[in-house]
């Protein structure tokens, strides 16, 4: 397994990475050759899972009101003035289940049918650290074509998203299950290539990053619950609360200062850490 530092180098490396277009599977993977540690051993493999719905829980907090709006379970109301014939004005559009289904379920049924291949090559070194290159190739292009005016943008927030927009992003998002890609990385840059701004595709990333994470990993977890056992018991729990935290920081920050930090930022520091790993590690 490892001690207790490994487990919060993982939690950090896991919450740092989880939301942010850098890929978390592939730093996991990275960190794991670094550390000694083989990413195939199952309890390894478990303990990567409660990492995951540490940091899902703290995506789940960040944006709770957002989640109970979804279910209709927000105190939040909004005051929109009212006609001359006094007849309350039409509720303002709003991100509802339909957007979020859209986004989400073409990768799901995707990784259903390639689980095994995934599983298999798909976390070899090498496949991912090619996937970083390309998927920084791929939210550079993205990032400029958006930029230059190309693309209109139609989508300034998440609640402008259209069916469409998230299908379309839904349908990109496929391009993660390469391990290394990066979920948030294909969604953000795909909700440019469909006309939704930065902070509009980003917020959308973040929030379908919960359902389609709570189902994999809880689909994962069926197979994987058998290793948690009390020895190893306070390596799970130091990686969960120090993911938990980390993942809660970058969510908050990277939402703050979101405007000053492009996708180009993210692909360079992919392409550098490609390069590194090639370099000092593989070679």
């Amino acid at each position: 397994m490892g001690d207790i530092i490994h487990s919060i180098i993982l939690g950090i490396v896991e919450g740092l990475t989880e939301f942010l277009p850098v890929s978390s599977s592939g730093h996991m993977i990275l960190t794991n050759k670094l550390l000694g540690i083989a990413s195939d051993d199952q309890a390894i493999v478990t303990f990567e899972i409660i990492i995951q719905l540490a940091a899902i829980l703290a995506m789940a907090l960040v944006y709770r009101n957002r989640i109970a709006d979804l279910f209709g379970l927000s105190r939040r109301t909004e005051s929109l003035g009212t006609f001359t014939s006094g007849h309350s004005a039409p509720r303002r559009k709003r991100l509802n289940l339909i957007h979020v289904a859209l986004g989400i379920v073409p990768a799901m049924l995707l990784a259903y049918v390639l689980k095994d291949v995934i599983k298999g090559e798909g976390f070899n070194q090498a496949p991912v650290l090619l996937s970083l290159v390309i998927g920084g190739i791929y939210m550079i292009v993205a990032e400029k074509l958006s930029n230059s005016g190309r693309i209109r943008v139609k989508s300034e927030t998440m609640d402008d998203i259209s069916y469409r927009q998230a299908f379309g992003i839904g349908l990109l998002q496929c391009l993660s299950l390469w391990p290394g890609f990066s979920r948030s990385g294909s969604t953000i840059a795909g909700g440019m290539l469909v006309g939704t701004s930065y902070k509009a595709a980003a917020d959308f990333s973040f929030l379908m990053a919960i359902p389609i994470m709570v189902v994999a990993s809880g689909y994962e977890m069926l197979d994987s619950y058998k290793y948690i056992t009390g020895d190893n018991l306070s390596f799970f729990i130091v990686g969960f609360i120090v993911s938990f935290v980390v993942a809660w920081l970058v969510i908050v920050l990277f939402l703050r200062f979101i405007q000053k930090v492009r996708l180009t930022h993210f692909a360079i520091y992919r392409f550098i850490l490609a390069a590194a790993f090639w370099i000092f590690v593989m070679r």
